[in-house]
């Protein structure tokens, strides 16, 4: 008897050992931004936020018993590197999740093989093809661009503004939001009376404002990231343009203002994430600790403001780790997971995703704003 219990014992504590090693395994987790190149803007503070979300965690002992092995790549904004790091992630590194890549192209390219790999990927960029129709392992943290189109002419409707000129950028950003604006344009009865694109290494689009100018119109939408709608700024105040300019989401930072200048920049109106304005929002918004507690830690780790494209990746991350505690650390339980979202309160905006939905966010997740004096304020 004393020899079974003293097996007993034995088998116990192996069990034990092993269930324990098997905890502490580390999650694998991959990242890709453009760190570098035109889109630096993007993937710099996203991959800051997520090292420093890394640490955080682990220095607190991880989830669940396991600590966060992070393995981050700089794309440099090239859909061609993209693909190619992201298989090193799957079979090198064998991350179980993907966040990123910064960019909707980079995206577009990236997610066959994620599907065909079976690893969930959570893009930090924009593009609702991204999400729509929606493929079994994609998910993303910015909210649909036609979210942010129907932003702006929901406010441009107050305004009494029903004619509109476009210039889009000729990448997967722009094609996608002029798209979903020609659509809702033509849902809400509104008109399009110039449709104008510019290439991402313009420098002047004079040529095109000069020809919007003819139109009349409205008001003008911009769709780009900087620099080229830093440019179109610029360029309509040499112009002499009195027109309203709206820019996209995909300008929602600070570097906007320094590029296009604070004289040009002012009265232009956007949609943006929270974070911009979260000193000056409701004090009842769900979302205003989240915000002011990322925007702290990142100025005491950095020394400058966080942006709403480092959000992008905070959110990216806590849906991991949501997923995570919820369902497991499998690439499998963590799709699962992502997909049983619900309430998660992120910079972005308060994510409900479902198998249905891989993005989860709704008008609610942006506010207007208007460039005032060098600086955001409450368009109403």
């Amino acid at each position: 008897m004393k020899r079974l219990v003293s097996l007993f014992s034995v088998f116990l504590a192996l069990f034990v050992f092993a269930t324990s090693s098997i905890a502490a395994n580390p999650i694998r987790i991959g990242a890709l931004f453009s760190v570098t190149g035109p889109a630096s803007f993007l993937g710099e503070p996203e991959k800051k936020t997520l090292e420093l979300l890394v640490r955080d965690l682990n220095s607190k002992g991880g989830v669940q018993g396991s600590k966060v092995e992070l393995f981050v790549y700089d794309t440099q904004g090239d859909a061609t590197k993209a693909v190619q790091l992201a298989t090193r992630l799957i079979k090198n590194d064998k991350v179980v999740v993907i966040i990123g890549p910064s960019t909707t192209g980079e995206t577009m390219a990236v997610m066959p093989v994620v599907e065909k790999e079976r690893i969930p990927l959570i893009s930090c960029a924009a593009g609702i093809k991204i999400t729509e129709p929606v493929k079994r392992w994609v998910f993303k943290t910015p909210a649909n661009d036609h979210v942010a189109a129907e932003k702006i002419f929901n406010y441009a409707a107050k305004l009494k503004q029903r004619k509109f000129a476009l210039l889009t950028v000729s990448d997967s950003y722009g094609a996608s939001g002029r798209e979903q604006i020609r659509a809702l344009a033509a849902k809400k009865g509104l008109t399009i009376v110039a449709d104008e694109v510019y290439s991402p290494k313009d420098t002047d689009m004079t040529p095109q404002l000069t020809r919007i100018r003819g139109f009349k119109p409205d008001a003008v939408i911009c769709w780009g990231t900087n620099p080229g709608p830093a440019v179109v700024t610029r360029n309509m105040k040499q112009l002499g343009l009195k027109i309203p300019l709206y820019q996209s989401h995909g300008v929602a930072s600070k570097k906007f203002i320094e590029l296009a200048g604070a004289a040009a920049a002012e009265g232009v109106m956007l949609p943006a994430g929270k974070l911009a304005v979260y000193d000056l929002i409701s004090k009842n918004d769900p979302q205003l600790k989240v915000l002011r507690e990322y925007d702290q830690m990142y100025r005491k780790a950095f020394g400058t403001e966080a942006s709403t494209f480092g959000g992008y990746a905070y959110d990216g991350f806590q849906l991991v780790i949501n997923a995570v505690r919820k369902a497991g650390a499998t690439p499998d339980k963590i799709r699962t997971g992502l997909e049983q979202t619900r309430k998660m309160v992120g910079v972005s905006g308060v994510f409900n995703m479902s198998p249905s939905d891989h993005n989860g966010l709704d008008l609610s997740a942006f506010e207007m704003v208007r460039i005032t004096r060098g600086d955001w304020a409450l368009a109403r």
